[in-house]
């Protein structure tokens, strides 16, 4: 096996300096050569007048008055408004609040962690972080008695929220593999037998 390898190397050795042999004369012979004609115009193209534009008419004609345009420009009307400070803004999203029916939290975590205290009511149909986690794990351990129904019912959510809660969300499993004993069975290298 170490002579194929040696003589793979020794070919690539081989291609390189044959590819890299007098790299700078034959490159120097290509840019030395004489450039290609470019290809002749097509007659059509002759009919086109060649004159350049002078820079003088293209700015004169910019700066000329286009009258059809400004009758246009009158036309149009633009109303515009101050924006809503952060002040005023504030007191209406207390007022959507307040409008939108809220429950009282079923859990809650011990302590003041990452700021769950501050939370103290929910939305109807929404759930927090720590209540989704209980309704899960409720459901996951007593599948029977924690239905979407009772979950429904017990977190003022929806039916579809719930049945699509317990569907598509599970919590954590740990799954515990045994050790590997003697007394597995293990598949044997055939080469061995």
């Amino acid at each position: 096996m170490s002579s194929a390898a040696e003589i793979s190397n020794m070919g690539s050795k081989v291609t390189r300096m044959i590819r890299n042999f007098n790299v700078e004369n034959r490159a120097l012979r290509e840019i030395s050569k004489a450039k290609p004609k470019a290809a002749p115009r097509h007659p059509s193209s002759s009919n086109f007048p060649q004159e350049d534009i002078p820079a003088t008419s293209i700015s004169e004609e910019i700066c000329q008055r286009n009258d059809p345009l400004l009758s246009m420009l009158k036309d149009v009307y633009v109303e515009s408004k101050d924006p809503v400070s952060q002040a005023e803004a504030v007191p209406v999203v207390k007022k959507i609040k307040q409008e939108m029916p809220r429950r009282e939290l079923k859990y809650s975590l011990p302590g003041d962690s990452y700021g769950f205290l501050d939370v103290t009511d929910v939305p109807k149909g929404k759930l927090s972080l720590v209540e989704a986690l209980t309704a899960l794990n409720n459901h996951k351990r007593m599948p029977k008695i924690w239905t979407p129904e009772k979950l429904a019912q017990e977190y003022s959510l929806d039916l579809k929220d719930a049945k699509a809660l317990t569907d598509f969300f599970f919590p954590f499993d740990v799954k515990i593999i045994p050790p590997q004993t003697e007394k597995t069975k293990q598949i044997q290298d055939s080469s061995h037998i």
